[in-house]
């Protein structure tokens, strides 16, 4: 993946349950892409109030596996996922997110809401073939697939 330019402050977030090869290269993939890197976690709360179940490892845990990535300069636990309310806490310039959320009505409005302040919103390619929804399925299914 080529991005144009090299950024100062780079943000990304996720709820990063079961940490897979996927949250890593997304977390990589913008640290390559920005000199400071901060990664937002959900918290349990934001988590079920949108996914209507609570994450198996709990926010404190996540943030501490996040924190221990090589790149990662900055890890929080974000308690809402309003992109101009983080921006206006962190002041990045460039937010990363994956390219299955490319075109969506959520994100076309949060592309036009970050240009405003001056954010890209640069689309990193989605890790096929793995998903924490994916790995619970295998985990309560006994791994049968």
């Amino acid at each position: 993946m080529e991005i144009k330019k090299k950024y100062k402050v780079g943000y990304t977030d996720g709820v990063y349950d079961l940490f897979h090869i996927g949250h890593l290269n997304m977390i990589q993939t913008a640290k390559q892409n920005c000199e400071y890197l901060i990664v937002g976690i959900h918290g349990d709360a934001v988590v079920e109030e949108y996914k209507h179940r609570r994450p198996i490892v709990n926010e404190n845990d996540r943030k501490r596996i996040i924190e221990a990535i090589k790149g990662v300069d900055r890890a929080e636990i974000n308690r809402f996922r309003d992109k101009l309310k983080l921006w206006e806490l962190y002041h990045f310039d460039v937010i990363f997110i994956g390219d299955d959320w490319k075109g969506t009505d959520r994100w076309n409005q949060f592309e036009k809401i970050l240009a405003e302040v001056n954010v890209d919103v640069v689309y990193v390619p989605y890790t096929k073939g793995i998903s924490t929804t994916g790995l619970r399925r295998k985990i309560l299914d006994g791994d049968k697939v």
